[in-house]
């Protein structure tokens, strides 16, 4: 009920303000489970990323959106429950087995389960190496894998920005389902886990126009500057706008 008592008061609000853009939502089937797979650019992702779908869609986020104290504790913890999050324990070890877990749990209720396989935000506008837990997400549920790609959305609020840019139009594009049952059975082979998880990687760089960076996310972050350039590719809309400029791509997986 939350979520679309939240989503029915957004919504609304955004569509007035940002003008947000999607295409190919209709890959996203109507029912049954699914995992949506996106890039994670900025905070704004959390709220035009399933704006344009009809169904809830589910996220794993970080326990400390819901740990904090005093009346900002709790409305964080109400916003975030609000927009359809689960906390999970991201240390991990036992906790991700535990996030995975809660992950299957969700699609075998036959929901739709968000996640960023790149762990974080990147630092600069690039995609990078995605963690092989959508893989895993993948091979044992069953579920299809829809590739999603939010544009414009890094420069809409860039890393140490707290209020969004109302001149920059955001949008985001669904891919055509994967699927991967024809690794079945694999789920514990890592170099399948890896090659599942390169492919998926691999239509998000299609959709996004985004440079392919071979690193994790979270240790390139800790040598960027807050506010460096977007170094994304093709990422403008129907309409041209939020436009980065071309870059070359390197191919996930690749040497």
């Amino acid at each position: 009920m939350g979520y679309w008592v939240v989503k029915a008061i957004l919504g609304p609000l955004l569509a007035i303000l940002f003008r947000p853009w999607s295409d190919g939502a209709d890959n996203v089937p109507r029912e049954g489970p699914a995992i949506l797979a996106w890039n994670h650019l900025s905070f704004s992702d959390h709220f035009f990323g399933p704006l344009p779908l009809p169904r809830k869609v589910t996220f794993l986020a970080k326990s400390e959106y819901f740990t904090g104290r005093g009346v900002k504790g709790l409305i964080s913890k109400a916003f975030f429950r609000g927009v359809g999050q689960i906390p999970v324990d991201r240390s991990g070890g036992e906790a991700s087995e535990r996030a995975l877990r809660t992950g299957l749990r969700v699609l075998g209720e036959g929901k739709l389960l968000g996640i960023y396989p790149e762990g974080t935000r990147t630092p600069d506008g690039r995609l990078y190496r995605g963690k092989t837990g959508v893989a895993r997400l993948a091979l044992e549920s069953g579920a299809p894998v829809i590739p999603c790609a939010m544009i414009g959305t890094f420069e809409l609020q860039p890393p140490g920005h707290v209020l969004p840019r109302l001149s920059i139009r955001p949008g985001v594009r669904f891919g055509k389902p994967l699927d991967f049952s024809r690794y079945a059975g694999l789920k514990s082979d890592r170099l399948v886990l890896r090659a599942v998880t390169d492919e998926i990687m691999y239509a998000v760089m299609n959709l996004s126009g985004q440079e392919y960076v071979d690193e994790d996310a979270q240790r390139a972050k800790k040598r960027a500057k807050p506010g460096t350039p977007a170094r994304s590719g093709d990422g403008a809309g129907p309409d041209g706008t939020a436009a980065p400029n071309p870059v070359t791509t390197s191919v996930p997986g690749s040497p």
